[in-house]
């Protein structure tokens, strides 16, 4: 059988196991570009990173950066290895994050929005934590969507259309909104200091609580869209108020300065303590083709933590449904 000739000088490839510690101090040079950050963040000296540096080159066989007096620069092997570092880096620490939870308390991660947070979700852990003293509950807030199976997070809680939606997610509860004001500003308008509200066309004398967003969502829960299906498209506040969040929204109605155009699954306590009041009743609320869902982590589905957690979530879910009038899930 014939071979193939040798190439002169050719170095023979390399087949040793990378070191954690060099690619390590190589994922945060190339994310900070800077060996002075990337020591500060790991707690190293700059030269015992330039060590490590080098110690990853030799081992490699190739640069991984251009070095300037003044600025470092991914080469661009270096660039392609950063990728792959990044993703692998990711994975370890999430593997060793589940088996320290393994080992000591029981720990349910879970992601969502900041307003479903702060509204919905935390209001009620109290009583989860309550009757399950032993599980700890940590909320990441942002609206980043992520995908849960390259994630740490075990549950996800999200707001969006159905047809935005993965496969398996369980629907909890859909949107209703209404205007809301708060006792101090209702009784305002009852005494006399401005028009009660006793119809749409009163708002023109009251500050409205607009939603800020670019979203495509924002525009099933802006004012502009209740006014139009109440009669009074034209009308136009005594001020408006742009907030972009509806937490903010709910607190500025709360305080008396304006009108929220309230979503009522997260403002139903507030509602039943009347902290809160719809001051055109029923007839004022108005419904979203945006729903409210649960996604389940592949990977800690079979956890009984996550287990209990998630069957506590739908049987709140199941209240929140009676709150808005939803008798069945769409």
């Amino acid at each position: 059988m014939n071979q193939a000739p040798a190439v002169p000088n050719q170095k023979p490839t390399r087949q040793r196991p990378l070191s954690v510690g060099p690619l390590r101090a190589f994922e945060a040079v190339a994310r900070l570009l800077s060996f002075r950050g990337a020591a500060d963040e790991l707690f190293l000296t700059q030269s015992a990173i330039s060590r490590q540096i080098r110690s990853l080159e030799e081992e490699l066989g190739f640069s991984l950066f251009l070095r300037g007096t003044r600025h470092v620069e991914l080469t661009s092997d270096g660039a392609a290895l950063q990728t792959t570092a990044i993703a692998a880096l990711e994975r370890l620490d999430q593997t060793v994050r589940q088996l320290r939870q393994a080992r000591g308390r029981r720990v349910v991660n879970v992601t969502t929005f900041a307003s479903f947070a702060s509204l919905w979700l935390i209001p009620r852990l109290e009583a989860f934590q309550h009757q399950h003293p032993d599980i700890d509950i940590r909320v990441s807030a942002n609206d980043q969507v992520i995908d849960l199976d390259d994630s740490e997070f075990d549950i996800a809680l999200r707001y969006t259309a159905a047809g935005n939606i993965p496969p398996g997610a369980e629907r909890l509860f859909g949107e209703t909104l209404t205007p809301a004001v708060s006792r101090w500003l209702s009784a305002q308008g009852e005494q006399g200091e401005r028009p009660p509200l006793r119809q749409a066309a009163d708002l023109a004398h009251y500050t409205l609580a607009e939603e800020d967003d670019s979203r495509p969502t924002a525009e099933f829960l802006g004012w502009r869209r209740w006014l139009r299906e109440h009669g009074v498209p034209d009308l136009q506040p005594r001020r408006w108020m742009y907030l972009n969040f509806t937490y903010q929204q709910v607190q500025a109605a709360l305080g008396g300065q304006a009108v929220a155009l309230a979503r009522v699954a997260l403002v139903s306590e507030q509602l039943q303590r009347g902290d809160l009041i719809e001051p055109f009743g029923p007839a004022g609320r108005m419904s979203s083709p945006i729903a409210y869902w649960l996604l389940l982590s592949r990977h800690s589905k079979n956890r009984p933590e996550v287990v209990l957690f998630n069957d506590w979530l739908l049987a709140q879910a199941a209240q929140a449904r009676i709150d808005i009038g939803e008798t069945a899930p769409a």
